[in-house]
């Protein structure tokens, strides 16, 4: 059962969802980093009592190590959010920060026509250290979660989000590029949902509208899928061992610059044999910045041909998570393709 936190008159209802991760915890008397329960954060966080809302707290069961989050836990957690829709006015999931923009990404599509604010968060520093960014990064992650529009009271960011170090970014735009630093995670292809100075300002025009469909959570993501890196000596035999992997529906390929790879026979023979098998192959860029242009340069142009998917300016975690969605959806190979190309949650953007 979720456990209250409650200010006198609420204006608001925040569930926080724990997974585990350092946000949560505390070294203990041994001087080993062990998972706290929320009871123990909140004696550490005196500041929430601060907040005009009503803070419940539930979790997923034992703490996560976020290196172990799988798709069953993403499920749980699309599942969770569904059942708690209609209670609460926004969300706050606690995730270890390794593999939470994954998380965010898969979140956003499990979530069809999200219309509360769901926000990912977490820490560089345990809560129990002094200089924590856990205490920072979940007080204004819960102000974000119940943000309102001031003139209209419509809910402000009616997406999946991920907020580290005063910025909120999209779920699926999200890319974890530093482990030792605060500013731990970028959104390099698309400007900030919202920036947390000394007021909250938020990017309306860059915000997603508020869907006119109920809330649909999907339960069916296909792990049937890779990723493969490009690199100057990549074998036949290294490809084609991953390529005709027993079961493989989908890879993300991690082809060069603007979607470029070599032209070598063997190389297209074997995306020629993966797409008559019919595996389903998203190009994406290495660079962490700019898009997928195939058939911009000659050694891409042939992509389009064998039958891989530009996937424009996704990052590799939306890449991963989408793919993963919309195999789910078992739909024909036509479908698939359109699917995987349209900008279904605000992960690419379409020129």
């Amino acid at each position: 059962m979720p456990t209250p936190s409650l200010p006198p008159n609420p204006e608001t209802a925040i569930l926080v969802i724990y997974t585990g991760g350092t946000v949560g915890m505390a070294y203990n008397k041994r001087g080993e980093l062990v998972p706290m329960n929320f009871e123990q954060i909140r004696k550490k966080m005196p500041e929430l009592r601060q907040l005009n809302m009503r803070v419940e707290v539930t979790n997923l069961g034992e703490p996560i190590d976020s290196s172990n989050v799988t798709v069953p836990d993403w499920l749980r957690l699309a599942a969770l959010i569904e059942e708690n829709y209609a209670r609460y006015d926004g969300f706050v999931v606690l995730h270890g920060t390794d593999t939470m923009a994954y998380s965010a990404a898969a979140l956003s599509f499990l979530l069809e026509n999200l219309g509360k604010t769901v926000v990912f968060t977490g820490a560089q520093v345990p809560v129990g250290r002094i200089r924590t960014d856990a205490r920072r990064n979940l007080v204004t992650a819960l102000e974000m979660a119940a943000a309102r529009h001031p003139a209209t009271g419509a809910v402000r960011v009616p997406e999946v989000g991920l907020f580290f170090n005063d910025v909120l970014i999209r779920g699926n735009r999200a890319k974890k590029v530093e482990s030792q630093q605060y500013n731990a995670f970028r959104s390099e292809n698309y400007p900030p949902l919202a920036r947390a100075g000394i007021e909250l300002d938020f990017n309306d025009p860059q915000i997603r509208p508020l869907p006119a469909a109920p809330l649909r959570a999907h339960q069916h993501l296909d792990d049937q899928v890779a990723i493969l890196r490009l690199f100057p000596g990549l074998t036949e035999r290294m490809l084609r061992t991953q390529l005709e992997a027993e079961g493989l529906r989908g890879c993300v390929l991690e082809t060069y610059g603007s979607g470029n790879a070599p032209t070598a026979p063997w190389f297209l023979k074997c995306l020629r044999d993966a797409a008559d098998r019919g595996v389903h192959l998203l190009n994406v860029s290495q660079c962490e910045e700019g898009r997928v242009m195939q058939g911009r340069y000659e050694t891409s142009a042939y992509l389009t041909d064998l039958g891989v998917i530009g996937g424009d300016d996704i990052t590799v975690e939306a890449a991963i998570t989408k793919l993963m969605f919309v195999l789910g959806l078992r739909q024909n190979a036509p479908e698939t393709r359109r699917l995987l190309t349209q900008n279904l949650r605000g992960e690419i953007t379409i020129l």
